[in-house]
């Protein structure tokens, strides 16, 4: 496991850095409270850990945890 030190705004590249899988930024951090995003394609499925937990648990599509967790309300890509 690699662990590192960002500050608000800066980023980190997963891959190859002339043509990255993706990257990570810090874009806010207030108290003891991190907002990170997350660029990826769309093909590539980022979740939560408790999410990604429930998907596994439940031996469900991805896609039905994540509605019933959001209540449904799931945007389509």
């Amino acid at each position: 496991m690699l662990v590192i030190t960002r500050r608000e705004g800066e980023e980190v590249v997963i891959g190859d850095p002339s043509n990255p899988i993706g990257v990570v930024r810090i874009a806010n951090i207030k108290g003891d409270r991190v907002r990170v995003a997350f660029d990826f394609p769309r093909e590539i499925s980022v979740h939560r850990r408790e999410v990604a937990d429930q998907i596994v648990s439940e031996g469900q599509h991805e896609n039905a945890v994540v509605a019933k967790i959001a209540g449904g309300n799931v945007a389509k890509a």
